[in-house]
């Protein structure tokens, strides 16, 4: 997993938040990506985390969904409400008291599959839609 650069002295640091995918660190699925100054977290070709450290509104953890399941998410975990900027995913943001713990639940919710967490990414989508599409 790639490290950041420091604007400050040059060294690349990692990211502030990266430890929270650690428990999926053995899942042969998963993919973490570098993607608009964040961490683009993939498990079983879903785009399940983003984790994000820049300044609030984009410093936490963001849970790509649908937003129909986002009334059941925030049901069990509180914590979490539509981004600001992206209102079509959920936030968790880094200044939450319990956000080391919120964290590492929807992590565990994530390895465990939770239908919920989640989006296909258009591309896969596009893909998968073509390979039916021709025998």
């Amino acid at each position: 997993m790639s490290p950041r650069k420091s604007p400050e002295s040059g060294v690349r640091k990692p990211h502030r938040h990266l430890w929270l995918v650690e428990p999926l660190e053995r899942e042969a699925t998963l993919i973490v990506k570098s993607m608009f100054g964040g961490k683009a977290i993939y498990l079983d070709g879903r785009f399940v985390l983003f984790l994000a450290d820049r300044e609030d509104p984009w410093r936490g953890v963001l849970v790509p969904m649908e937003r129909e399941n986002h009334a059941g998410l925030i049901k069990a975990l509180p914590s979490l409400a539509p981004h600001e900027g992206l209102p079509k995913w959920l936030y968790l943001p880094e200044t939450t008291d319990s956000f080391e713990t919120d964290g590492q639940w929807l992590v565990a919710r994530i390895r465990a599959r939770d239908p919920l967490i989640g989006i296909i990414p258009p591309a896969a989508k596009r893909k998968s839609l073509r390979r039916d599409s021709h025998p």
